[in-house]
């Protein structure tokens, strides 16, 4: 029998004893038992084979079962490239399939070849076109020339390690050709096969190196560890550089380690090796845009570069800057010197069909990202496939978890490392959280269509898009005033506490914004409108304009398609509040509120109907409609009244306050804030969340305003503080960059202009962060006021010049306003100082 060694670690047998056909009788297993090995070690179905190879199932089974015994050239071909086979194993096979059309052709006898010494200084040749690994070749210069002064007591032991495709091979030929003068006494370069279906035994690379050493083969020990000890001793007082290339793991090259002090040893492989001792590693990346752009350009010319510059630049993007695609996307032009690059670039946006076309002779990225997938466990393995499921960019153990459907974190977290030993998952720069290559993806997504059903994978997917939902449900819930979660205790909260859970919804924001996407696009309209409704109150401490707009469109539609009024009103009147506080969009901000409350009226809900008005009311306001703004919150308290809504009632009556500041009416504006901070500080049914503290530093800011303009400046002054400790305290950004700037205000106030500036500055770093244009134009003219005051008429030019500069994007009477005032500024006709801090209701909207 012929016996292979899978990458699962079973044995594979073809016997051939027992002659069973004419193929058997040459004393060579037949095509079809080593077509259904070779399957069986891919771990692929029938299926699977015939959508990688787009050769038939039923031709794929004739095969197998002997029915078609000598299938022709071009069909083996492509079941080869689908089974990523090596050049040796699709020779094998072509011979089968010849053996099969052409009958009683006896075999050549088998001719055994002794190992063949490898001379020492024979070194693969280098490329003149490596790019992206100066820092490394220096770090590895720099150890070399250590080495060589003797500054060592043991063998330095480099390991370069990284996922497929990364030139850890071409690198270290580079850095051997390089550093050849540190070591006179000779270099050798030895291939492990470590990706290989049989990696190198240390046994047999000990004997090449003790030839290459001049020992005679009647010379060298059988045994492995005599090997080692007389490898040592010959190495002792030698400067020798040895490369091992492509190792599999730690138990292989530890036996090899067996240099002197004066000697180096580079690994390359895929795993990290984590187990070896006192290494220097360096883990190899995918290479910067820059870098990617110079080594296409070393490749196929800066001339044709040059002159398609965009579709270079979306070229490497495709490739994901890994050197192996773009090497091979840099052969395949240049052996098509009529292609632009705009062709291949067209070719490579087709995902399915990527990793087809980065072919080029015998070099292909497919065939890399094989031979790692290959030596995977099966729970890696269908981990790694899954993988391709995540919609976000990273993802974490839980998610794995889902995925897999059914065992606990610790099994998906072992999976995970093996994933990252084999470099084909790296470690997220966040803790706990994994990444992987674009490529990879689009591998991971072809391997799961070919090895798992359409049923299983959409069960994979919709755990994940289940976890993802829930969870961010739930982590949206908690950020609601207290006095709406009465009757609704967070059962089962999956988070030690609001700071956890707003840091998961941050760094899982991409995922469960795409499960939502995707629960939208399959109906799922419950869990849509479930997670929107979550999200209204966190929707003002986190997140992105971007992101709640969609979410709460996606919301608004899955209200419409149940049928439900109520809820479709609670999600015009949020998409109100979006587009008015982060897009500056006043008349969207109109239009939907006011649809709102028409749809508000149908359903018969004075709560939404009085949110309405608070929306329509802020816009009013912004605009400098202030009598209409006070009309609408009347009429917002009298419906938050009828509506028994105490929070709604006290948010109204806090909006007020602020058109009553704008019309010089401070007094009741301060009156009716003192309402507002009462209610705010109160103690709810249950404990304080963070909305009810960003709340309270809500009305407390804009109490600090309206005593600044009565003139009582430290009551202001504490009132301000206050809310800044409470903005802090609750992680809101846009609070704390508010109370910033009416600190600085007031600070101003008192002449204090040092620290007016210092506190403008912070502010204005918040809402840059933020993406909050207009209020930086705010900042930036009271920096540039304060520049004035200071004497630096220079940088308070420089200030104006960047406002109006932002301004310029902005729309609306204000905005129009505004820029007037700064091209007068800066024309030398005046410069705007603000006697009194500006007061903004848009920040409440019924939001954090």
């Amino acid at each position: 029998m012929v016996v292979s060694r899978g990458l699962s670690g079973r044995l594979r047998m073809c016997f051939i004893g027992d002659v069973r056909n004419e193929d058997d009788a040459h004393g060579l297993p037949c095509f079809g038992e080593l077509l259904r090995c070779y399957r069986q070690r891919a771990q692929l179905t029938q299926e699977g084979l015939a959508e990688g190879s787009g050769v038939s199932v039923r031709a794929i089974s004739d095969m197998e079962r002997g029915v078609a015994k000598g299938p022709q050239q071009r069909t083996v071909a492509a079941v080869g490239a689908a089974l990523a086979l090596t050049n040796a194993e699709l020779s094998q096979l072509q011979h089968l399939a010849k053996l099969g059309r052409v009958r009683h052709i006896p075999p050549a006898a088998p001719v055994a070849c002794p190992p063949t010494p490898v001379a020492l200084g024979a070194l693969p040749p280098d490329v003149d076109d490596l790019a992206g690994r100066e820092n490394e070749l220096g770090a590895l210069r720099a150890l070399a020339e250590q080495v060589s002064r003797g500054h060592r007591r043991s063998a330095q032991v480099i390991v370069l390690s990284g996922p497929p495709g990364t030139g850890k091979t071409t690198l270290a030929v580079r850095a051997a050709h390089e550093l050849g003068a540190f070591f006179p006494d000779g270099r050798l370069f030895l291939r492990l096969r470590g990706m290989s279906a049989e990696p190198a035994t240390p046994a047999d690379v000990l004997h090449l190196v003790l030839r290459s050493l001049g020992v005679g083969a009647t010379q060298i020990p059988a045994d492995l560890e005599r090997r080692a000890g007389l490898c040592r001793s010959l190495l002792r007082d030698r400067a020798v550089l040895v490369v091992l290339d492509d190792a599999v793991d730690e138990a292989q090259v530890r036996p090899l380690l067996t240099g002197g002090s004066r000697c180096l040893t580079l690994v390359t492989s895929r795993p990290m090796l984590a187990g070896l001792e006192s290494t220097t590693r360096f883990a190899l990346d995918v290479l910067s845009e820059g870098e990617a752009l110079a080594l296409l350009s070393a490749i196929v010319g800066p001339a044709r570069l040059a002159r398609e510059s965009a579709a270079a630049v979306e070229l490497v993007g495709l490739c994901g800057r890994l050197p192996l695609a773009l090497r091979i996307a840099g052969n395949h032009l240049a052996s098509r010197p009529d292609w632009s690059l705009r062709r291949l670039v067209s070719q490579l946006r087709d995902r399915g069909r990527r990793l087809s076309a980065l072919t080029a002779g015998d070099l292909q990225v497919r065939g890399v990202f094989e031979l790692s997938y290959r030596k995977l466990s099966p729970t890696a393995a269908t981990v790694f496939r899954r993988l391709a499921l995540v919609p976000g960019a990273d993802f974490s153990v839980p998610a794995v978890v889902a995925l897999l459907g059914g065992p606990d974190a610790r099994e998906a977290a072992v999976a995970l490392e093996e994933l990252v030993d084999a470099s084909l998952v790296q470690r997220s720069p966040e803790e706990g959280r994994y990444q992987f290559h674009d490529l990879l993806r689009v591998f991971a997504a072809k391997r799961l269509r070919m090895a798992e059903s359409g049923a299983d994978a959409r069960a994979a997917e919709d755990r994940l898009v289940d976890w993802l939902l829930t969870t961010a449900t739930a982590a949206g819930t908690a950020f609601h005033p207290s006095a709406e979660l009465v009757g609704s205790p967070l059962a089962d909260f999956p988070f030690s506490d609001h700071v956890d859970a707003a840091r998961w919804l941050e760094v899982e924001e991409s995922n469960w914004l795409a499960a939502a996407r995707i629960a939208a696009a399959s109906g799922r309209h419950r869990d849509v409108l479930d997670l929107g409704t979550a999200m209204r109150w966190y929707s003002g401490i986190g997140g992105t304009a971007h992101t709640w707009v969609e979410v709460f469109t996606l919301a608004l539609s899955a209200a419409t398609a149940l049928g439900s009024e109520r809820e479709e009103a609670v999600h015009r009147n949020f998409l109100s509040w979006t587009h008015l506080t982060f897009l500056d969009r006043p008349d969207d901000a109109v239009t939907f509120a006011e649809q709102a409350w028409e749809v508000a009226v149908a359903a018969g809900d004075p709560r939404e109907q009085g949110w309405a008005r608070v929306y329509r009311a802020n816009v009013r306001q912004r605009v400098g409609e202030f009598a209409a703004c006070v009309a609408d919150l009347d009429e917002a308290v009298e419906r938050f009244t009828a509506a028994g809504c105490p929070l709604g009632l006290h948010v109204a009556r806090a909006i007020r306050a602020t058109a009553f500041h704008r019309t010089g009416r401070f007094r009741e504006a301060v009156a009716e804030l003192e309402t507002c901070i009462r209610y705010f500080r109160q103690a709810k049914a249950g404990p304080r969340t963070p909305v009810d503290d960003i709340s309270l530093g809500r009305v407390l800011l804009h109490s600090a305003v309206s005593l600044q303009a009565l003139g009582s400046v430290d009551a202001a002054l504490a009132h301000a503080e206050d809310a800044l400790a409470l903005f802090r305290m609750r992680g809101s950004w846009i609070g704390e960059a508010r109370s910033l700037h009416t600190c600085g205000t007031l600070m101003r106030g008192r002449g204090d202009l040092a620290e007016a500036r210092r506190l403008f500055t912070g502010a204005l770093l918040l809402f840059e962060r933020l993406g909050q244009p207009r209020f930086q134009v705010d900042v930036l003219r009271d920096l540039a006021s304060t520049s004035d005051q200071l004497g630096d008429s220079e940088t308070a030019r420089r200030e104006r010049e960047r406002a109006l500069s932002l301004c310029e994007a902005l729309t609306g009477d204000e905005a129009d306003r505004i820029r007037a005032e700064l091209r007068a500024e800066l024309g030398g006709l005046g410069s705007g100082t603000l006697d009194s801090i500006t007061v903004d209701s848009g920040q409440w909207a019924g939001k954090p």
